[in-house]
C-alpha cells in the first residue's frame, strides 16, 4: 500500500494536480509558465541595454572632458621650478648676507608700492644690522604720532619700535595709484604663495613679450608665472637697477636671489633657530638612544616577562 501511495503522489506531481483523471488520447504537454520562458530573455535585453547605456555615458563623459580640457588649456599655470636656495637644506641656515643685500632691494626697489607692516626695524638687529645702523635706517622715515598736549597729531622719525611706513595712507589710495590693482604685503608673502621663494624668484624674473596671438591690455604686462599671465605690475628689476652697499654684481637674477632671500626671512624670522633647536634635539636623542636601549633590554624586559605563580601552602 505504501508503495502504490508513493507512485500514485508521483504522477500527481508529473500531471500539476492530485488523483486527476487522464485525458483521452494520452497526456497533454504542460504549457509552459510566462516567467519561466521570457524571464532569462528579458534579463539578458536587460542587462545588455544597461551596459550599453553605461558606455554612452562614459564616452560621452570623457569626451567633454577632453574638449574642456583643450578649450580651457589657456588656464593652465605654469609650474615654477625648484631652485637651489642656500637655506633650503636640512641643516643649512640663512645667509645673512643675501638677507642684508635683500632689505637694501626692498628699501629703495620693492617699497615703493609694497608695504610690510608686520616687520619692524627692531627686527633687523643682530640679523642684518647693527643696533646704531637700525636706529639710522628708521630715522630716515617719518610716521605720524599724536595727540601732543595740545591734541594735535604730529610727525616724528621713526624708532626701532615701529614698523615699516606704508608707502600709501590706505588700500584705496593704493588702488587709485596703481590702476585700480591693490599691491599686496610683502611680509608673509612667501607663505602666502605656493611654492614659496621658487614662485617669486621666477615671477620676477620671467617678463617678456606675450606669444603669438596674446594681445595685453593696457597697463597689464605678460608673465607665464602669473595666473591668468597679466600681471598690472610692470618688471620691477632689471640689471644694474641698484649698487650694492658690498660691491656685489647687482644682475637681475642677483637681485631676485638676495630679495627672495629676505622675504623668506621676513615670512620665518624663526627659521635658524627652529633648525638649531632641531639639530640639538637629534644629537640629543642620539646620546640618550643606547640608554633607553639598556633599559628597556636588560631591565623592564625582565619585568615584563616575568610569570609569577601562587603556590599555596601545603599541609
Amino acid at each position: 500500500m505504501a508503495a502504490v501511495a508513493v507512485a500514485v503522489r508521483s504522477v500527481a506531481r508529473s500531471r500539476g494536480a492530485f488523483l486527476l483523471p487522464a485525458s483521452p488520447g494520452g497526456p497533454r504537454p504542460r504549457a509552459p509558465l510566462s516567467w519561466q520562458s521570457s524571464g532569462p530573455s528579458r534579463g539578458k535585453k536587460a542587462k545588455a541595454a544597461l551596459a550599453a547605456l553605461g558606455a554612452l555615458a562614459a564616452g560621452g563623459a570623457g569626451l567633454a572632458v577632453a574638449l574642456h580640457a583643450s578649450v580651457a588649456a589657456y588656464d593652465v599655470d605654469l609650474e615654477p621650478p625648484h631652485w637651489p636656495w642656500d637655506h633650503g637644506g636640512l641643516f643649512t641656515a640663512m645667509d645673512h648676507s643675501s638677507v642684508r643685500r635683500g632689505y637694501q632691494v626692498y628699501r629703495q626697489v620693492c617699497s615703493a608700492c609694497h608695504s610690510m607692516r608686520f616687520l619692524a626695524f627692531r627686527n633687523l638687529v643682530g640679523v642684518t644690522h647693527t643696533e646704531d645702523e637700525a636706529k639710522a635706517l628708521a630715522a630716515e622715515f617719518e610716521v605720524q604720532d599724536g595727540p601732543d598736549k595740545d591734541g594735535n597729531m604730529f610727525m616724528r622719525p621713526c624708532i626701532l619700535t615701529d614698523c615699516f611706513p606704508s608707502p600709501y595712507p590706505n588700500s584705496e589710495a593704493a588702488k587709485a595709484a596703481n590702476n585700480g590693482a591693490l599691491p599686496p604685503d610683502l611680509s608673509v608673502i612667501i607663505k602666502a604663495r605656493e611654492r614659496g621663494e621658487d614662485y617669486v624668484f621666477s615671477l620676477l624674473t620671467s617678463y617678456c613679450d606675450p606669444p603669438a596671438g596674446v594681445t595685453m591690455e593696457e597697463g597689464l604686462y605678460y608673465n607665464p608665472y602669473f595666473p591668468g599671465e597679466a600681471i598690472a605690475m610692470a618688471p620691477p628689476i632689471y640689471d644694474e637697477i641698484i649698487e650694492y652697499e658690498d660691491g656685489t654684481p647687482a644682475t637681475m637674477s642677483q637681485i631676485a636671489k638676495d630679495v627672495c632671500t629676505f622675504l623668506r626671512w621676513a615670512s620665518e624670522p624663526e627659521h635658524d633657530v627652529r633648525k638649531r633647536m632641531g639639530l640639538k634635539a637629534m644629537l640629543i636623542g642620539s646620546m640618550l638612544l643606547p640608554l633607553f636601549y639598556y633599559l628597556n633590554r636588560h631591565k623592564w624586559a625582565v619585568l615584563k616577562s616575568r610569570k609569577i605563580v601562587y603556590r599555596p601552602p601545603t599541609k
